[in-house]
């Protein structure tokens, strides 16, 4: 593992400790040698993000579409500044450039990206780890939400399973460094199997 792409708010939130805990991954995966991926941004945990890692001695690449450079909000000095055209271009070439996906609370762009990154892996597109690093429980309602979707059939408890969530920065990249997809099928339901296949 060489990168880790880091998905996490353009908004620094509502208590420092989100500011903190973004500090603190982007030094963390500076010290370990990995080069931050992220969203190219200068606001917000992504920038909180990209400063620490870059002020660590870490490299940083941030992928960015025009329009957000056009409000400028790029960051402008990171190891590597890469401009896209949209935001589908943009996830895409994140993908490319990132060997791991964590989430830092974020809003909707967090979530998309990193929902993006799991349907890619649960349809065969992908086999990179993914992980939400919690933060005071900010992750948990989105956690038993996940668990739910297990409960009533929506979502493959393999799947589920195969998803990190946790507090500690360590034990997540251990995992990442150690991690198998899982083998787990799409659908839950053989007889919905059988007439797709009619």
């Amino acid at each position: 593992m060489k990168s880790v792409c880091v998905y996490c708010g353009s908004n620094s939130g509502a208590r420092p400790v989100y500011a903190e805990r973004a500090a603190e991954l982007g030094r963390r995966l500076a010290a370990e040698g990995l080069t931050v991926v992220y969203g190219g941004g200068n606001v917000g945990l992504m920038g909180i993000v990209a400063d620490a890692a870059l002020e660590a001695g870490g490299e940083v690449v941030g992928v960015i579409p025009e329009q957000l450079v056009n409000w400028e909000v790029a960051h402008r000095g990171l190891t590597r500044l890469e401009v896209v055209t949209d935001m589908h271009t943009r996830k895409a070439r994140m993908f490319d450039l990132a060997d791991a996906f964590v989430a830092l609370p974020g809003g909707f762009g967090t979530l998309d990206e990193m929902f993006e990154m799991l349907t890619w892996r649960q349809l065969g597109l992908g086999d990179k780890p993914c992980a939400f690093l919690d933060v005071d429980g900010f992750w948990q309602p989105l956690i038993a939400m996940l668990d739910r979707m297990v409960e009533e059939r929506f979502l493959h408890p393999a799947q589920r399973a195969d998803l990190w969530h946790g507090d500690d920065a360590g034990a997540m990249l251990a995992w990442m460094r150690a991690y198998t997809p899982a083998q787990a099928e799409k659908w839950l339901d053989e007889k919905h199997r059988r007439e797709l296949r009619r």
